[in-house]
């Protein structure tokens, strides 16, 4: 597997677990949703996964290495991983080449113009990028934030609720954007989801989640 999550604990509280002994295991390429009602759990396992939360126990492995055991952690801005928010996050005072560039550290000026352009390209943004996210779309910021996410090329990327605050006909659209950027790009991807038609458009497998814990794992072929 190229992503293992092993026997994973969390709780805000003690004696209080929102994650129970979660394990599963991702292969490079594979879109996973992670479906459950609000309070599952299912934000909370990918805050973990990213670094912004620290398990009480358990072991996650990326790529062969290891980023969370019970006396080991990676800081999130160390594990190249992607997370797209429920907001989106944009910059209101950045444009959107901006904003895609954000991220790419490390980088040369010309070298951070070339990932963006790619990145506007993925996502047929092109004409748009002296625009301000308050100029765009909900569907457009979306498809920036996943630009964003993906410029600095992650090991996998995180989604979470990507397409709650769409409507029906364009939901189905991005949906389908989302599904062809991530095959193109053949990166790894979870995303959180209360929504099953979502979970069923996308997903490869669907990881159901209830009250902290993994009840059911189906193949979504």
């Amino acid at each position: 597997m190229y992503i293992d999550i092993n026997k994973i604990n969390f709780g805000y509280e003690k004696n209080q677990l929102v994650l129970n002994d979660c394990s599963t295991g991702i292969d490079k390429g594979e879109i996973v949703a992670i479906l459950g009602k609000s309070g599952s759990g299912k934000s909370t396992l990918l805050r973990v996964l990213s670094g912004l939360e620290v398990p009480l126990n358990g072991e996650i492995i990326i790529d062969h290495q290891v980023i969370v055991s019970n006396n080991h952690f990676i800081e999130p801005n160390k594990r190249n991983i992607g997370m797209v928010f429920q907001d989106y996050a944009l910059f209101p005072h950045l444009n959107i080449m901006q904003n895609i560039q954000y991220g790419l550290k490390n980088k040369s000026k010309i070298e951070k113009e070339k990932i963006a352009l790619e990145m506007l390209e993925l996502i047929s943004l092109n004409e748009k990028y002296t625009k301000y996210p308050h100029e765009l779309s909900g569907g457009q910021q979306q498809r920036v934030a996943l630009a964003r996410a993906l410029a600095p090329n992650p090991k996998m990327l995180l989604l979470d609720e990507p397409f709650s605050n769409l409507d029906k006909e364009l939901r189905k659209q991005i949906r389908k954007d989302l599904k062809r950027i991530m095959n193109q790009q053949n990166m790894s991807c979870i995303f959180a989801t209360h929504d099953y038609e979502d979970a069923k458009d996308i997903a490869n497998r669907i990881i159901y989640i209830e009250d902290g814990k993994i009840v059911k794992i189906e193949e979504n072929i």
